[in-house]
C-alpha cells in the first residue's frame, strides 16, 4: 500500500502507530513530511488498509478503491441523500443549497467498509455509500468516459461487419431498437432495412426514438436538386465532408436521411468518423488539439430565397470537449458556413490555421473515407455532433428526404433500454 499525497505517488510505504515517531529523525525532511502526513490517515479496520481518510480544515481525503478522492465539506453536506435532503422518487435535490454554511465542517466523521457517516454541527446525520463516492466524485469521473464508443476508419467500420436493422424489428421490438441504438452509440452511424420509401413512413421511423426537431428547414424536409433553397445541398455539386448547422448555438444531434428514388449515376453518401480524425491529431499534435478545442469560431448562414429569410450565427470551438476527462463530445466543423475569423487575437490565427490543416488533413485521408449508396428503402441515421457527412456529384433527378432529430430524446431511449449514453 502507498501512501498517496496531493494526487502524486509517493512510493513510501504507509507505516502506522508509535513507531515512525523514533525513525523521523533518521529520514531527510521531504521523507519526514511524506510519513508524517501517513500518520493522520485512519483506516475503517486495523488489518484492512482497502478504505483510509483523514481530515483536513477545508476538505475530506478519502482513498478507496485504488482512488484518491478529496471532498469539500460544503459539496458533502449539499450532496446529502436523506429524506429531507433528496426526494428520492424524482431525483431531485430538497435542500436549499444557499441555506448551508460556506464555513461548515462536521462534527463527527465514521467509514465502515461499505459507508461514509458525517454528523454535522446541528446534529444532522449524512450517509454516503463508498462505492457511490468514487462513482460521483471528480476523481473517479476522470477515470471514467461518458459516452463509450469505437473509432473508426473505412476498413475498422467494415471489418466490424455492423448489421442493418429490419424495419419491422425496429419499429415493434426493444430488442431491435436497442440493437440499433448500441450500434448508433458506439459508430456515430446505423442503418435501417426495408423501410417504405416515402416520407410519410421515414418520418415514422424517426418519431420511434425521438421528437423530430423543427428547424428552418421545417419538420420533415423533402428536396431534390432544385436549389429552392440557399444552400448547397440543394443541387447536384459534390458536398465535401462536414457537420450540419454549425451555425446553431445548438447543432442538430442527429439527422436522418433516407434515399426515395434517383434515376441517374453517382450521388454517393461519404461519411467520416470525426471524433477518430481527431484522436490521430490528439495523438500527434496534443497542442493543436488543445487549440482547436479552445479557439471560439462564428458560423453563419444568411438566406433570402422565396419566402425563406434566415440569418443564423452559431459559436462554438471546432472540437469541444468536457473539461474534467477531456472527452470529445462534439466537432463543429463546416468550411461552407464558418463566418468571418474576428474572434481570434492576431497571435493566435496563424497557430489555429495550422491546427485547422492538420485535423482537415486527417478528415480528407482516403482511407478514412466510408461511401454508401443509398437507395430506396435503406434509411441512414447519422450522429451530427460526431461523424461528418458528404456526397459526390450526381445526374438525373434524386428525392431524398429527412429529418434531424433531438439528442437528448435519443438517448434518453437509449438509457430506458439500458444502455450506456
Amino acid at each position: 500500500m502507498w501512501c498517496r499525497r496531493l494526487g502524486s505517488l509517493c512510493k513510501v510505504p504507509c507505516l502506522l502507530g508509535g513507531s515512525i515517531r523514533h525513525r523521523l529523525p533518521c529520514l531527510p525532511r521531504d521523507r519526514r513530511t511524506v510519513l508524517a502526513a501517513a500518520a493522520r490517515w485512519r483506516h475503517t479496520a486495523p488489518e484492512s488498509l482497502k478504505c483510509a481518510w483523514q481530515l483536513h480544515g477545508d476538505h475530506l481525503e478519502l482513498r478507496y478503491a485504488n482512488t484518491l478522492m478529496r471532498f469539500d465539506f460544503v459539496w458533502l453536506r449539499d450532496h446529502c441523500r436523506s429524506a429531507s435532503c433528496y426526494n428520492a422518487k424524482t431525483n431531485q435535490r430538497s435542500l436549499d443549497t444557499a441555506s448551508v454554511d460556506l464555513g461548515i465542517k462536521p462534527k463527527a466523521v465514521r467509514v465502515d467498509e461499505t459507508t461514509l457517516f458525517l454528523t454535522w454541527p446541528d446534529g444532522h446525520v449524512t450517509r454516503y455509500g463508498l462505492e457511490w463516492l468514487v462513482k460521483n466524485s471528480y476523481e473517479g469521473q476522470k477515470q471514467q468516459v461518458m459516452h463509450p464508443r469505437i473509432l473508426w476508419n473505412a476498413e475498422i467500420y467494415r471489418q466490424a461487419q455492423v448489421p442493418s436493422v429490419d424495419c419491422r424489428s425496429f419499429l415493434e421490438t426493444d430488442e431491435g431498437l436497442k440493437e440499433f441504438l448500441q450500434n448508433f452509440l458506439l459508430y456515430g452511424i446505423a442503418f435501417v432495412e426495408n423501410v417504405t420509401p416515402t416520407k410519410e413512413d421515414t418520418e415514422i421511423l424517426a418519431e420511434r426514438i425521438s421528437l423530430i426537431r423543427e428547424t428552418i428547414y421545417g419538420r420533415m424536409w423533402y428536396f431534390t436538386s432544385d436549389f429552392s433553397r440557399g444552400d448547397t445541398a440543394y443541387t447536384k455539386l459534390a458536398l465535401d465532408r462536414h457537420t450540419d448547422t454549425t451555425y446553431f448555438q445548438e447543432p442538430c444531434g442527429i439527422q436522418v436521411f433516407h434515399c426515395l428514388k434517383h434515376e441517374g449515376t453517382g450521388g454517393r453518401t461519404l461519411l467520416v468518423d470525426g471524433f477518430y480524425a481527431a484522436e490521430q491529431v490528439l495523438q500527434q499534435a496534443p497542442d493543436q488539439f488543445e487549440l482547436l478545442s479552445k479557439v471560439p469560431l462564428k458560423h453563419e448562414y444568411v438566406e433570402n430565397v422565396g419566402d425563406c429569410h434566415n440569418h443564423m450565427i452559431g459559436v462554438g470551438p471546432v472540437l469541444n470537449v468536457y473539461p474534467w476527462n477531456n472527452e470529445l463530445y462534439l466537432i463543429r466543423y463546416n468550411n461552407y458556413d464558418r463566418a468571418v475569423i474576428n474572434t481570434v487575437p492576431y497571435d493566435v490565427v496563424h497557430r489555429w490555421y495550422t491546427a485547422h490543416r492538420t485535423l482537415t488533413a486527417e478528415l480528407r485521408r482516403p482511407e478514412n473515407e466510408l461511401w454508401v449508396k443509398l437507395k430506396p428503402g435503406k434509411a441512414l441515421f447519422v450522429d451530427n455532433w460526431r461523424v461528418l457527412h458528404g456526397r459526390e456529384a450526381f445526374t438525373g433527378y434524386r428525392q431524398l428526404c429527412g429529418c434531424y432529430l433531438t439528442r437528448d430524446d435519443v438517448l434518453n431511449t437509449a438509457r430506458l433500454l439500458g444502455l450506456q449514453a
